[in-house]
């Protein structure tokens, strides 16, 4: 697996999901099984069968963070270099052709979240963008096709 980049945030986020279901998730299902257990044949119990799913893919999605975890780099915000975009930059960024100004996170895929501007550095912005400097303008060529083009305005630390 490749590395996971984050920032202390995200790295923070994730631990705090994995100790959530590790304890309480495991704890409430284990309880829905022993619930189900109690209604009769487990060989014919709908109720069994969907906490024992649901079980599963807790524990699958335990893996999954487990793996991110170890593969973690930490991206520290003091070290992140202002003078090119990279993960851990804020860029404020103008679509020159919608003459809108737009201010994003750029973060590693693990914590990427558009609706609260954490944009990742594999997306199609993100990529365009990534070691680029303030004035330059980069062309990103939208999922549809379409071209859209951003002047950095300013790149700062997180």
């Amino acid at each position: 697996m490749k590395d996971v980049i984050l920032t202390p945030g995200g790295y923070d986020a994730l631990k705090l999901e994995l100790d959530t279901l590790r304890t309480d998730r495991r704890r409430e299902i284990a309880e829905r099984i022993r619930t189900a257990r109690e209604f009769g044949d487990i060989a014919e119990n709908a109720e069994y069968d969907d906490a024992k799913n649901e079980q599963a893919m807790l524990e699958h999605k335990i893996a999954q963070l487990e793996e991110r975890l170890a593969h973690a780099r930490v991206i520290d915000t003091a070290d992140v270099d202002t003078s090119v975009v990279s993960v851990g930059s804020v860029v404020r960024l103008r679509d020159v052709d919608a003459k809108e100004t737009l201010e994003y996170h750029i973060v590693g895929s693990a914590e990427a979240n558009p609706a609260e501007q954490k944009l990742s550095n594999e997306s199609p912005v993100g990529k365009a963008i990534m070691g680029h400097k303030k004035g330059e303008t980069v062309e990103v060529t939208t999922p549809r096709g379409s071209v859209v083009k951003f002047k950095i305005m300013e790149i700062k630390a997180a």
